[in-house]
């Protein structure tokens, strides 16, 4: 099988890949149990250098990084260069903190001894996205690898030329061979790579069907997964909220990475008295964002990352308009561009309130109360998290308990920090990344009793 990476905004081939045979497939898969042997014992701070290097490359090379996650999804060039320098963090912090995160835990007993190691499981396999796709890489193998375990990737189809060169920096680190290996492979091979011994947990970020039929597969065997899938994060304002502020907010927390993230902000809860400020003025910042070819500087909003993205997007704003939502701005969409897009009178029932909404499109919602805010906020199958905007932090953290997402931000939008744990609740996924609670998902946390 033949893979074409396709630049989005004007169609032209980034880079052709061949899928790799299943005796490749399995000579790597092998190799990998292989480097693990010797991985697991190399000392952790060994390990941690190793880790604060491959950091030093990212800012080092980060134009040629950054060029390449633009060529291929569309991103603009500036935060293709900020997601590569984010990795670059996400490598320190765990170089930094691993020798405390992965110290004996000891817990006092009726033994002489009592404590929790932490053990690297083995090789883990991850099946990454195209939206962010250095990042969404770094944050699951840096506190992984350091751990002493292995990686296997298998990345989106549309961004292997991301792929190609993120296990090159770790080559470029001086990782031994084996211990990061991209795969070629199409989404047939993924039972069979799971089913493999040599592979001992699996980490998904995608769709929630791709995770559900990730999920379902590692079940079968066994397998531990960690998932992190979509999101409908709803964007709650306060009438006491400074507004100029909760706009300035909100527009990155829409249309960053031209909206095309799961825990982007999608269905904004305004109060009745203060709608039509916020809405008026999100427009205008809207209207003020420059489209263009997203490698010069300047651009704000470039293509989606495929053309069936933009088709999926208008049809779910054409349907919410056909259902009653007013459309503000926007609408129209050429090829992989959507303009972005505003829609007012959002109800549930609309695609624009009830689906994930993957690009440039902001659903405005108007209520009476704060509590009717909160209530349509759950009402989601997703679980990812919550903007509250308001002065009142004291009263805006009374409410944290009444969120069932993963997350509750208070006058920013919902990020992820290598500093605090990220995942999501119900359709959203399970498990946790980044932190020490990231690099816990694939350790072996081994009692040790000694009478």
């Amino acid at each position: 099988m033949n893979f074409k990476s396709i630049n989005p905004y004007n169609e032209e081939i980034v880079g052709t890949y061949n899928a790799e045979t299943d005796k490749a497939i399995s000579e790597k898969l092998q190799k990998a149990e292989t480097a693990f042997q010797s991985w697991r014992k190399v000392p952790l701070k060994d390990r941690s250098l190793l880790m604060a290097k491959a950091g030093n490359i990212l800012r080092r090379d980060v134009e040629e990084y950054a060029r390449m996650i633009t060529l291929e999804m569309g991103k603009p060039i500036s935060e293709s260069r900020a997601e590569v320098n984010k990795c670059a963090l996400v490598c320190d912090y765990y170089a930094e903190n691993a020798s405390e995160f992965l110290s004996d835990e000891i817990i006092k007993t009726d033994a002489q001894q009592s404590f929790v190691r932490h053990d690297p499981i083995g090789a883990v396999f991850a099946i990454m996205p195209w939206n962010f796709p250095f990042w969404q890489v770094f944050r699951f193998a840096a506190p992984t690898l350091i751990a002493g375990n292995v990686g296997l990737l298998k990345h989106a189809p549309n961004v292997f030329g991301c792929a190609e060169l993120i296990e090159g920096v770790f080559k470029k680190a001086g990782f031994p061979d084996g211990v990061f290996q991209n795969l070629i492979v199409h989404h047939d091979k993924t039972e069979s790579i799971i089913a493999h011994d040599v592979v001992k947990a699996v980490t998904l970020t995608g769709s929630e069907r791709a995770g559900a039929a990730v999920a379902q597969i590692s079940a079968r065997y066994i397998k531990k997964t960690l998932l992190e899938l979509g999101g409908n994060n709803a964007f709650i304002v306060w009438e006491d909220a400074d507004i100029d502020k909760a706009v300035a907010t909100a527009l990155t927390a829409r249309m960053l990475n031209c909206g095309q993230s799961c825990i982007a902000a999608k269905r904004f809860i305004l109060m009745e008295n203060i709608y039509d400020e916020f809405v008026t003025k999100f427009t205008t910042g809207v209207k003020n964002l420059k489209s263009g070819d997203p490698l010069e500087s300047g651009t704000q909003v470039g293509p989606l990352a495929r053309k069936d993205l933009a088709d999926q997007l208008q049809q779910q704003v054409q349907k919410s308009v056909t259902m009653g939502a007013e459309l503000l701005l926007g609408g129209k969409q050429n090829g992989a561009y959507h303009e972005p897009t505003i829609l007012g009178n959002v109800k549930p029932g609309m695609p624009a309130f009830d689906e994930e909404t993957f690009g440039p499109l902001a659903a405005m919602l108007k209520v009476k109360t704060i509590e009717e805010a909160f209530a349509l906020s759950e009402q989601s199958r997703y679980g990812l998290g919550v903007t509250v905007c308001t002065t009142n932090i004291e009263m805006a953290l009374k409410y944290a308990g009444e969120v069932s997402d993963g997350a509750y931000f208070i006058n920013e939008l919902v990020k992820s920090d290598p500093r605090l744990p990220f995942g999501g609740e119900k359709r959203s996924g399970y498990g946790r990344e980044l932190a020490k609670d990231g690099m816990m998902e694939f350790v072996n946390r081994k009692t040790v009793y000694v009478k």
